[in-house]
């Protein structure tokens, strides 16, 4: 009440002052420290380079040997690789789009396009050596300085950070950008433990993320007509008015009214399917075992196997892949982005983790249980998982997915898009199918059974969840 007598001037530069600090220090910290930073390393400090020599073979007497902890930190270093981080920042970019957030969307793509020019143009600038050590664990190529992975993952979890914090609540604001900034934290580690990088690589690329921020940020706001400069209110977000926009659902209050009954259903569920599954697996193993359908089996493996040509191999492989467990991840992580941005509900995503979910766990399950061995003829390739033969993984985990994209696109759309997922939902397995035959992994049998999995448990998940539930509809969900 007391501000009412104060000029209007004299607030306005308090309010200014207050929200631009976060910006200007993370502007003037992270070039100045940046700066600093090239600047030794270009004139080879002494003092810097004896300290990133000796962090350097520290860490590599420590992880050398240790094949479990480098394979740990080996799958870690990926978050900051140009490959995971494109993805995310293509979903979030699409997720905007169809929010309408256009100028959100560009801002995620201009932040990240100069991320991914700075980097390499800076390397070439210092062109400082990756390090020496006396065990090697790992090789990337090119120069040192700044981190690349170190500046990718800082700049892009701290867009989405900025960019959608509007849309988290209080209460979960603080573990939203703790994660991102353990994320940030364990990148650059790996990359200095797997002996790529200085650890003052590292810090050049995390302060040169900084001040890349804070400089799109308050390019930003100036675009977007808010006289703020840098990234202002932190706990805010770039947009607070764009958070209803941004919030996944906001008008789903309760995904599920009864979540313990949808779990206990599923949980017969899938009981009931794994029994039907592993007694179709018994029967080709042993019941049938000398009959002329698992003989018949057999001999159209051989047949696929003797149609390989040189031109085949490629289409095959490719085939193979689409299935994989990168393949679907990464499809899944897409449909729910794309169904959230369009649906507005978190329904439909309880339903497609509860297929994705109990697919993988059936497929193990019966696969140990049922433990067919591979046919008896020579692979495409030596990528074959460890797993038995019945049911064939590849062929269920697609079937699963696009089966279940496709009921849910034909309850919620009419015309071409319906026709296009249905169309999706039997192409996409039978390519696979057809790849993993080709390679000579699995029997004909085996995919009837990935059939018989995915149609059984789709139906299932979709009678116990109910996606196409609306909120405060009148329907009865007993």
């Amino acid at each position: 009440m007391l501000d009412h007598g104060r000029p209007r001037a004299a607030r306005g530069v308090e309010r200014f002052a207050s929200r631009s600090t976060v910006g200007l220090l993370a502007l003037l910290i992270g070039s100045l420290g940046f700066l600093l930073l090239m600047v030794l390393v270009r004139t080879a400090w002494a003092p810097l380079y004896r300290a990133d020599q000796r962090v350097a073979d520290t860490l590599n007497a420590w992880v050398a040997g240790k094949d479990l902890l480098l394979a740990a930190l080996r799958g870690l270093t990926d978050f900051g690789g140009h490959t995971i981080l494109m993805r995310v920042l293509v979903l979030a970019t699409a997720y905007l789009l169809i929010r309408r957030q256009v100028r959100l969307a560009a801002y995620v793509v201009v932040t990240a396009l100069g991320a991914l020019i700075l980097d390499p143009t800076l390397k070439l600038l210092v062109g400082r050596l990756r390090p020496v050590v006396d065990m090697p664990v790992a090789f990337a190529p090119g120069m040192s300085f700044p981190s690349g992975h170190a500046l990718g993952s800082f700049v892009s979890y701290g867009v989405l950070v900025l960019v959608f914090m509007p849309a988290v609540p209080r209460r979960w604001r603080t573990p939203f950008v703790s994660v991102a900034v353990l994320l940030v934290a364990v990148v650059g580690f790996t990359r200095i433990a797997l002996g790529v990088h200085h650890i003052s690589d590292v810090l050049a690329g995390w302060l040169l993320g900084a001040a890349w921020l804070a400089i799109t940020a308050g390019a930003f706001r100036q675009w977007h007509g808010d006289g703020r400069a840098g990234i202002g209110d932190a706990g805010a977000g770039l947009a607070p008015e764009a958070r209803d926009e941004l919030r996944p659902a906001p008008a789903e209050d309760r995904v599920l009214a009864r979540p313990w009954r949808v779990a206990a259903e599923l949980a017969v569920a899938w009981v009931m399917v794994l029994g039907l599954v592993y007694g179709a697996g018994l029967l080709v193993t042993d019941v049938l075992s000398g009959f002329a359908l698992v003989a018949s089996d057999e001999a159209a493996v051989r047949w696929f196997v003797e149609q390989r040509r040189p031109v085949l191999d490629p289409l095959a492989t490719v085939g193979s892949r689409i299935g994989n467990t990168h393949s679907i991840l990464t499809a899944t992580l897409a449909a729910v982005v794309l169904i959230v941005a369009w649906r507005r509900r978190l329904r439909p995503i309880v339903f497609l983790a509860a297929v994705m979910l109990g697919e993988v766990t059936l497929f193990l399950v019966t696969s140990s249980v049922v433990n067919r061995p591979r046919p008896a003829v020579p692979a495409l390739g030596p990528e074959i998982p460890p797993t038995a033969s019945f049911p064939s993984g590849h062929v269920a985990a697609p079937l699963c997915l696009y089966g279940a994209l496709a009921v849910l696109t034909w309850q919620w759309s009419g015309g071409w898009l319906r026709w296009v997922t249905a169309t999706a939902a039997a192409v996409i397995p039978l390519c696979v199918a057809l790849a993993r035959l080709y390679w000579g992994v699995h029997h004909p049998l085996d995919l009837a059974g990935s059939l018989l999995l995915a149609a059984g448990w789709v139906t299932a998940c979709w009678y116990a969840v109910r996606p196409g539930h609306q909120p405060g509809a009148r329907q009865k969900e007993e």
